[in-house]
């Protein structure tokens, strides 16, 4: 129907994209197809939106909701939702999703090329030639074999399924800790991470933070862990007590880490750049073209689905 000043009217969708000045929507651009977006909290379409989407870890909090009366649907971005105040949603009736399995090939695929990279250090030998200690020095030291290596995967979830596939691939034995046990998997399991680092000479870290995930990682399931252990983290930066970490790796008493999170980003810990068993990465692990591809289609079908009260497809 046309109005008086002759524009068709707009039957979009009314979105709010919720995000930190330095966090973009990949390929927003397929959104506007289907719905009508703004970005700002004190936009006069904020009194009437139904539903967001919160790009990376950008906090939707309670004041936030506060300015956002009509909404029903916050739509995340990311696996993990530690950045969105999920007991004020769920208080005011309004439903959260996250990424779902979008991310999860890619950063198994990361996981396991930092645990390579730390195992047979790939990225030191790199900096080794680069640098022309190659005919000054000789050989580079050697490195470890995967293969057979005890990998304990923290938080069996749609990513930590992911890993143990790749890791029993390369003929690894896996066992897990998880929240419960999972009835339909064979991997030895754990009650808690401190005998499951008993267990093992590897750990991956890929659950979800919470306030009981909080520096699951410590100062004791690092000891257990051992002085050959390695621990990879792809999950978020605090499951790690990173102070604790950090001496360990200093002083010897654990094998390597390979890290692509962090407590305080982009602060990363000065004493780690030094060391050549330590492999650094800048939360890059879920980062593929074809990640975010997988992503937007998530978004626009969790979209779709509400504005059509139809069930969504990644209910968290």
């Amino acid at each position: 129907m046309a109005t008086e000043d002759n524009e068709v009217e707009d039957h979009r969708p009314l979105v709010l994209i919720h995000h930190l000045p330095s966090f973009k929507l990949p390929l927003q651009d397929r959104l506007i197809t289907h719905f009508r977006l703004f970005d700002s909290l004190a936009s006069p379409e904020a009194s009437s939106v139904r539903a967001l989407i919160c790009v990376g870890p950008t906090p939707v909090t309670a004041d936030n909701l506060d300015h956002l009366p009509s909404l029903r649907l916050v739509v995340g971005s990311s696996a993990g939702l530690d950045h969105v105040d999920l007991a004020e949603c769920r208080r005011r009736g309004i439903s959260v999703t996250n990424s779902g399995d979008a991310y999860s090939e890619n950063v198994a695929d990361y996981a396991v090329a930092l645990l390579l990279d730390v195992l047979r250090r790939v990225s030191a030998a790199d900096r080794f030639v680069r640098s022309g200690l190659w005919p000054q020095m000789g050989e580079y030291p050697l490195g470890c074999k995967l293969g057979g290596k005890r990998i304990g995967i923290v938080g069996l979830g749609s990513i930590g399924s992911e890993v143990a596939k790749r890791l029993v691939a390369f003929g690894c034995t896996v066992a897990y800790n998880s929240r419960n046990k999972k009835p339909s998997v064979l991997y030895p399991y754990y009650a808690n991470v401190h005998d499951l680092a008993v267990n093992s000479d590897v750990l991956i870290v890929c659950c979800a933070l919470t306030n009981e995930t909080h520096h699951i990682i410590n100062k004791d399931v690092l000891t257990a862990l051992g002085r050959e252990g390695v621990i990879i983290n792809v999950g978020r930066g605090a499951l790690v007590d990173e102070k604790e970490l950090v001496q360990f790796l200093v002083q010897g008493e654990i094998g390597g880490a390979g890290l692509d999170v962090f407590e305080n980003e982009p602060n990363v810990p000065k004493e780690l750049f030094a060391l050549d068993n330590v492999v650094l990465s800048p939360h890059l692990a879920v980062s593929t073209p074809e990640s975010f591809e997988a992503l937007n289609e998530l978004i626009i079908a969790n979209l779709k689905a509400f504005f059509s009260n139809k069930p969504l497809l990644s209910p968290f």
